[in-house]
C-alpha cells in the first residue's frame, strides 16, 4: 500500500496562525458578548427581596444562664430554686434574655414564685444578672408554662380566692403576659376569676 507523503508545513502554510492582538482583542470581545447573553437569559434564582436581606451574622449571643446568678430573693437559709426558664430577645437588641421563675426549696409546701429578667453584658467573663422583676413572691403566686415568644413573657399564675384557702391548693389562675415597651415591662393578666384549677 502506497502512502501519501506527509505535507510538511512551510513558514507560508502558517502565517495565518500566528496571534496578532487584533485576533486577542477579537476573541475577547466575542467571549465577553457570549458571557452577557447568558447572563441574560440565565434564569433568576431567588426573589429581590432574597437579594436585598443582610449577610448572615456571627454567632448568635448565648442566653444568660439561670444558675449562674445570685437572686434578690430572701429564703431565710433555704436554698434557692429555679424551676422554668424561657429565653428570647425581648428588648429588640439582638441579645437574648433570660427569663427564670425561681422560689425558695422550702421542702413541702408551694413556696412563690418570683419571676426575673436576666440579661449577660456583651464583655467577655462578665456574669449574668438580675435586671427587672416581673413578679414577685408577696403576691404568693405560682408561675407555670413559663414562655418568651414575639417578645413576650407568658405564663400562668396560680394563686389563693382567700387566706382560708390552703397553701397547698391553689384555686386561681391567671394569665400573665409582659411586654417591654417604652423602657418597661408593661403586665396585662387575664382570665382572673376564681376557679378551681
Amino acid at each position: 500500500m502506497l502512502h501519501t507523503p506527509a505535507t510538511l508545513a512551510t513558514p507560508d502554510t502558517l502565517a495565518h496562525t500566528r496571534t496578532r492582538p487584533l485576533h486577542w482583542l477579537a476573541t475577547a470581545t466575542a467571549m465577553a458578548a457570549v458571557i452577557a447573553a447568558a447572563g441574560l437569559v440565565q434564569p433568576a434564582t431567588g426573589s429581590p427581596a432574597a437579594a436585598e436581606e443582610p449577610a448572615a451574622k456571627g454567632p448568635q449571643a448565648a442566653a444568660p444562664d439561670a444558675a449562674a446568678v445570685t437572686y434578690p430573693l430572701d429564703c431565710k437559709g433555704a436554698p434557692q430554686a429555679v424551676t422554668a426558664t424561657a429565653q428570647g430577645d425581648l428588648d429588640g437588641d439582638g441579645r437574648p434574655e433570660t427569663v427564670a421563675a425561681v422560689r425558695c426549696d422550702a421542702g413541702s409546701g408551694t413556696p412563690p414564685h418570683a419571676v426575673y429578667v436576666l440579661v449577660q453584658d456583651p464583655a467577655e467573663g462578665s456574669r449574668p444578672r438580675v435586671v427587672a422583676t416581673l413578679l414577685d413572691t408577696p403576691q404568693r403566686q405560682t408561675a407555670t408554662e413559663l414562655t418568651v415568644r414575639d417578645r413576650t413573657v407568658t405564663a400562668s399564675l396560680l394563686g389563693y380566692s382567700g387566706p382560708e384557702v390552703p397553701r397547698c391548693c391553689p384555686d386561681k389562675k391567671q394569665l400573665a403576659k409582659w411586654r417591654w415597651s417604652d423602657g418597661k415591662f408593661r403586665q396585662e393578666l387575664t382570665d382572673s376569676a376564681a376557679r378551681s384549677v
